[in-house]
């Protein structure tokens, strides 16, 4: 991770004419230092059953070698050949929606031997071809991997395995999972219900941590391969995704990151975000935390927009505003997804580098300005590191308990769901410049943090809770939210006061919540937009120490503390009882942070600021116009101008990086 990989993904099997030369000498002319390959192809490397072709990438790799391109090279494994699908009719994933037709990607059941099988085949085969050329700088495992729901017979099976090596004696399980309920208690692992049917959370919830492990387990299995064939140096990865609502949109439910990145050696994520006149970076900021805090470094962007999506057309300056902020969050590697447009299926609308007629055109233009600049800049930019003092935490059992028992009444579709609460708080984060990191509740240790917040921590394990007293006892500071430490990690609810184990760390507790309709939301210490209000979640909260900052006023329930803060040990917590709007949470961030040890800068969005350190233990500045007018700089005058001179104002979406 020596200098900055610039580059995207390149797939010649797709492309209607063989332009392979011409390609490359454009990508080198734009300043691509990076190619990405293979990982969409196995019917092009095996067209039948055992009868292997790797022609063409071989030819790729020689010519990627002739030109100077590093090389990733993908394992094919997340699109099956029709033939394997035809071999096994069962390897088609038995889903909560019935059985997966063959057609779309990651259709199948990665528990299935018969896909095991041949996964290994191929891979071993390619990485034999792939050793041979120098241009390889590493690997990436899969693509996206998640457990696509699978629930076959085979895989509840193992379910059932895991859970009696978890629980030892089933009466425990009977008592953990509540399965009295409506007589679901079963006295032997071997009853256990098909899950699909299940009204029993513990037992769902469950099976959905087994599903995410189904992943970490797939992909250190395919590490254990590729490991074999591996030279020093090279790289293993893997591009993990988000939440996905036209865009990265939270935290992936469907994978526990943190233990799958295990099996990589360098993370790698895939932030496609809102474009044009719909772009804050807010996707860029949170994805890049999330990969920065798998390992503990710099991170690979392995997809991210170009021209994209219908719609997503980057205005003029855009794609290079974007480009420096993936840098500034640590990025070591922005690659496009992909190079040329698609002529074929689904995708051919989600565009390229190039468009369909493959000629150079201004978004190429655009990523050659950025490809020089990267260039220039490599040997300063590459390996940052940042130095941030708030730590959002993530939890998967909670996104699985939210899904279960989500913040709306009975009978009505949820508005939000987990991930809209994780990101309505570092959206405001995001806004005010406030930088974060991103922790996950398998943690413990949050020493090195001034500020931990705990977005809707529904399912907390008692060692969790412990590791948050304790931290807060000997000086940090924590913000927690509504519906927090409600249950513990099999959402079994506590039955002591709420939110349990805490409730002397915030100095309250409740035992009612409802829904705020009407409810405004009032405070003497905040500045609140006029007619700010509570929405979607109210808990009528008993102050027992805190202090109420703001309150929930109901014209039926009265008043009750909406925000609260209350000192505990050597530090401090802060607490809210309920949602409000982005605006009125940027209100109550701003003037709550300083209590909580964490200075909000002066800067605001759409400005934003971003910090890191230097390899060599310099301190960088980036300063990032999200927005199409011009703003005011205000730049120490004893920074140094490390892009370009800087100007008095910076430009619509323009970027300044300052040293010092």
């Amino acid at each position: 991770m020596d200098k900055l990989l610039y580059g995207a993904a390149y797939y010649p099997e797709y492309e209607p004419c063989q332009r392979m030369e011409e390609d490359m000498d454009m990508m080198v002319r734009a300043g691509f230092n990076l190619i990405r390959v293979a990982e969409s192809a196995w019917s092009t490397w095996e067209p039948r059953d055992g009868e292997f072709d790797f022609t063409l990438l071989r030819r790729t790799l020689a010519c990627a070698e002739r030109h100077g391109l590093s090389v990733i090279v993908g394992t094919p494994t997340y699109a099956i050949p029709p033939w394997l699908a035809k071999k096994y009719p069962d390897i088609l994933a038995d889903t909560h929606r019935g059985r997966a037709i063959y057609g779309p990607r990651q259709c199948y059941d990665l528990t299935h031997p018969g896909y095991r099988f041949h996964c290994e085949r191929v891979i071993r085969r390619m990485l034999e071809v792939t050793r041979e050329y120098g241009c390889v700088i590493g690997y990436q495992l899969d693509n996206e991997t998640k457990p696509y729901d699978t629930c076959s017979e085979r895989a509840q099976g193992m379910f059932r395995e895991y859970l009696r090596e978890k629980f030892g004696d089933v009466e425990a399980m009977n008592r953990e999972f509540g399965f009295a309920y409506w007589s679901n208690s079963v006295a032997d692992f071997d009853e256990l219900p098909d899950v699909r049917g299940t009204v029993n959370a513990s037992y769902g919830g469950e099976y959905s941590a087994f599903q995410r492990r189904l992943v970490t387990d797939f992909l250190l299995w395919q590490r254990s391969i590729v490991n074999d064939y591996l030279r020093p140096g090279q790289l293993v990865t893997h591009n993990f995704d988000f939440e996905w609502r036209g865009c990265c949109a939270g935290l992936q439910p469907d994978v526990d990151q943190l233990e799958a990145a295990r099996a990589v050696t360098v993370a790698g994520c895939d932030i496609y975000h809102k474009a044009a006149g719909e772009l804050t970076g807010e996707e860029i900021t949170f994805g890049g935390s999330v990969a920065r805090g798998l390992l503990g470094g710099s991170y690979l962007v392995l997809e991210t927009q170009a021209q994209g999506n219908f719609s997503w057309l980057p205005y003029p300056g855009q794609l290079r505003l974007q480009a420096f902020s993936h840098v500034a969050n640590g990025a070591a590697c922005v690659e496009y997804w992909h190079w040329h447009s698609i002529h074929n299926a689904c995708e051919s609308y989600w565009k390229g580098v190039l468009s369909h007629d493959l000629a150079p055109n201004d978004t190429y233009r655009e990523c050659a300005e950025v490809g020089r600049e990267f260039a220039e800049l490599s040997d300063k930019l590459a390996g940052l590191s940042k130095e941030n003092r708030v730590a959002v935490m993530v939890s998967s059992r909670s996104q699985t308990g939210l899904g279960w028992f989500p913040s709306c009444a009975p009978g009505k579709t949820p508005d939000k769901n987990y991930s809209d609460y994780l990101m309505w708080l570092c959206g405001s984060l995001h806004r005010l410049n406030v930088e974060y990191d991103i922790v996950w509740d398998a943690q413990r240790d949050f020493s090195r943090y001034e500020l931990l917040i705990l977005p809707c921590l529904y399912a907390a394990p008692e060692p969790l809770i412990a590791a948050i007293r304790d931290y807060v006892g000997a000086g940090g500071h924590i913000l927690g939210t509504f519906r927090t430490a409600f249950s513990n990690e099999h959402l079994k609810i506590y039955h002591d006061a709420q939110p349990h184990g805490l409730t002397e760390v915030f100095g309250l507790t409740y035992d009612r919540f409802t829904a705020p309709e009407g409810a405004a939301l009032r405070s003497d210490v905040f500045d609140l937009p006029r007619g700010s209000a509570a929405s979607d979640w109210m808990e009528l909260t008993e102050l027992r120490g805190a202090e109420a900052l703001a309150t929930l006023e109901h014209p039926r329930w009265g008043a009750y503390p909406a925000v609260t803060l209350h000192s505990f040990g050597r530090g401090g917590a802060a607490y809210f009882a309920s949602c409000f709007s982005p605006e009125a949470l940027d209100a109550v961030l701003e003037g709550l942070l300083p209590s909580l040890g964490v200075p909000v800068p002066r800067e605001r969005y759409p400005l934003l600021v971003r910090r890191a350190r230097a390899r060599d233990g310099g301190k960088l500045t980036f300063y990032l116009n999200y927005s199409g007018e011009t703003l005011p700089l205000d730049v120490p005058p004893d920074a140094a101008p490390l892009l370009c001179p800087y100007p008095a104002c910076l430009p619509p979406w323009g970027v300044v990086i300052t040293e010092g």
